[in-house]
């Protein structure tokens, strides 16, 4: 089954739904900031995970139901808007030692490529630009189903992965431990969960 095809396990009193085909999820969508989240975890004190968000971001999805691999995706990312719940170590993090939000204000990822892994299971290729630097990033997704919301809106959603090494970007604020190791790590977890709406 692929991402426009979900199986569903069907019960002895209710009757599975019917999965929309290919063609009918094709299309153009607007993804939903207030039913998605795009995430980060980051290795602190070589003992324990910090992990944060963006408050403000948007992006577009093109799928394509006859040929997955011409589907498309774009996010634009405020960075002003990082969130993990201290406000000191959010002002860190937009400070020339990390983000400086002043000069580069927005983080971006555009799609280059994408492939059907098989079952709900897809990978998309883009190029991330952090502080101007553009890298590829590899997102491995999972297609969680489709659904018209209850004011005839019609939804997709998705949640992926993926791992980088901020350093790629020229992120290379770090402090020694006494016990040694650093303060924050180098390889950095992103999570995205999204809800995409079709546009009309």
């Amino acid at each position: 089954m692929g991402i426009f095809g979900r199986k569903d396990t069907a019960t002895a009193t209710v009757p599975a739904p019917v999965a929309p085909d290919l063609a009918a999820l094709s299309g153009d969508y607007t993804i939903d900031p207030a039913h998605s989240t795009l995430g980060f975890t980051a290795r602190h004190a070589m003992v324990t995970n910090v992990k944060g968000k963006f408050l403000d971001f948007s992006g577009e999805l093109h799928l394509d139901g006859s040929d997955p691999s011409r589907s498309t995706a774009s996010l634009d990312i405020a960075m002003d808007s990082i969130d993990t719940g201290s406000a000191d170590r959010d002002g860190h993090l937009r400070s020339a030692d990390f983000f400086r939000t002043d000069e580069f204000p927005t983080m971006t990822f555009r799609s280059t490529a994408a492939q059907a892994l098989g079952g709900d299971d897809y990978r998309i290729t883009g190029d991330l630009t952090i502080l101007g630097t553009t890298r590829p990033v590899t997102i491995d997704l999972e297609f969680n189903g489709a659904a018209k919301d209850p004011f005839g809106n019609e939804r997709v959603g998705f949640e992926g992965k993926a791992e980088i090494l901020r350093s790629d970007w020229g992120l290379t604020w770090n402090a020694a431990l006494e016990t040694g190791g650093v303060l924050v790590s180098d390889r950095i977890r992103l999570t995205f969960d999204v809800s995409a709406v079709r546009k009309a």
